[in-house]
C-alpha cells in the first residue's frame, strides 16, 4: 500500500486513502471501557458509543486496522487483533464510514503496518450510526460488570 504523507510533526495528515476499497473492511478494537451493561442484550452487555471516538491525538482520528492488509499477510484477522487491554473487536465497511462523511486513511505504526484512521466529525448520532452499523467480528470476553 502507498506510504501516505506526513505533516512536519511526523504525524499522518488525514486523508481518504484510494487503495482501501469502499467493499474493504477496518477493525475496531474494543477494551473493557467499550463495553456496558445492556439487560435486554442476550450477552447482558452492548458496545457503547465510547468505542466510535477519535483520539485525542493532534489530527483526531479513530484508530483501526485494515482488514484486507491483515488478510493479504497471512494473517487472521480475528487473532492479529485481539490482545491485552482488547477482548473483542468489530468490522466496519468503509462505504458505510464514507457514506457518514468519514475519511479512511492508511496509517502504519512502528508495531502495527495495517493501522489505520477514519478522520470526520463523531457526533453523538454518527457515534450511535457507528454502533449500529458495526458487526463483531469477535464478541467481547472477559467483560466484568464494574
Amino acid at each position: 500500500m502507498r506510504k501516505p504523507l506526513y505533516d512536519e510533526i511526523g504525524d499522518v495528515i488525514p486523508h481518504d486513502h484510494e487503495e482501501i476499497l469502499n467493499e474493504h473492511h477496518v477493525i475496531r478494537r474494543i477494551s473493557p471501557h467499550h463495553v456496558v451493561p445492556d439487560e435486554k442484550s442476550p450477552t447482558g452487555s452492548k458496545i457503547s458509543t465510547m468505542a466510535f471516538r477519535p483520539s485525542s491525538g493532534p489530527n483526531g482520528g479513530m484508530s483501526v486496522d485494515i482488514e484486507n492488509l491483515i488478510i493479504e499477510n497471512g494473517l487472521d484477522p480475528k487473532e492479529f487483533v485481539i490482545s491485552p487491554p482488547f477482548i473483542g473487536a468489530v468490522k466496519l465497511l468503509v462505504e458505510q464510514l464514507r457514506a457518514n462523511d468519514f475519511v479512511v486513511g492508511y496509517d502504519p505504526l512502528p508495531d502495527n503496518e495495517f493501522h489505520g484512521e477514519v478522520w470526520g466529525r463523531f457526533s453523538k448520532s454518527k457515534q450511535r450510526k457507528l454502533v449500529d452499523q458495526s458487526v463483531y467480528l469477535v464478541e467481547p470476553s472477559g467483560f466484568q460488570d464494574t
